[in-house]
């Protein structure tokens, strides 16, 4: 049987949710060049696909945390995510702004939260984590206790991963870069030579020069 990471890697895949492109790279918002993009969105179009997302991320949360009080997801990409895993849980939801509403109640945190819930973070991806763990200190500084975190993707960047050991804050994905990777090239989406490449991006992206390739 597949493991979870390679199979969900296949799924994204298969609806292109992750693209490729060592020789053309794609620009991200934060102006980084990436020879790799995903976006995880793309699940909420495809039932089968947003059903087993809901799932596993249940299962994860179950397995991996224990007894929960509440779910938050990062605001935007993880809210739908988020509010499908509390409902299959039955538990409370909130989700977290990037920002604090700039009118009205001025909310960062929307929903409530009570002082001492245990709270499980959704994400649908993980690169830097700084947005992430943005979400983790609002919930904090209400009083909860955050006890992890649970994303559909993680790029394992080196700076995200002390991010989040610095936070203590405990990380499970459904899907990782090396998985994404290694089904790309049984597959014949990547050729072996495109692994080099890859790896060395991965490893220094905010300097990497695509125009060495």
């Amino acid at each position: 049987m597949k493991n979870l990471e390679r199979l969900f890697a296949e799924k994204l895949l298969k609806i292109k949710a992750i693209k490729i492109q060592p020789a053309n790279p794609f620009t991200w918002a934060s102006g980084w060049k990436s020879p790799f993009y995903c976006d995880n969105r793309k699940t909420l179009s495809y039932p089968s696909l947003r059903n087993f997302v809901k799932i596993e991320i249940t299962r994860l949360i179950l397995e991996q945390f224990g007894q929960v009080d509440a779910i938050a997801g990062v605001a935007t990409g993880a809210i739908p995510q988020g509010a499908l895993v509390a409902d299959a849980l039955n538990l409370p939801f909130v989700y977290v702004r990037a920002t604090p509403k700039d009118h009205g109640l001025e909310n960062l945190i929307e929903g409530e939260l009570r002082p001492g819930m245990k709270v499980v973070v959704v994400e649908d991806l993980i690169s830097t984590g700084g947005s992430s763990l943005k979400a983790v200190e609002a919930i904090r500084r209400d009083g909860c206790d955050v006890i992890g975190m649970v994303a559909a993707f993680t790029y394992g960047f080196p700076i995200a991963e002390k991010a989040f050991k610095d936070a203590k804050v405990p990380l499970v994905t459904l899907s990782n870069y090396e998985a994404v990777l290694d089904v790309a090239l049984s597959t014949g989406y990547i050729e072996e030579q495109d692994i080099v490449t890859l790896n060395e991006w991965r490893k220094d992206p905010a300097h990497w020069d695509a125009g060495k390739l």
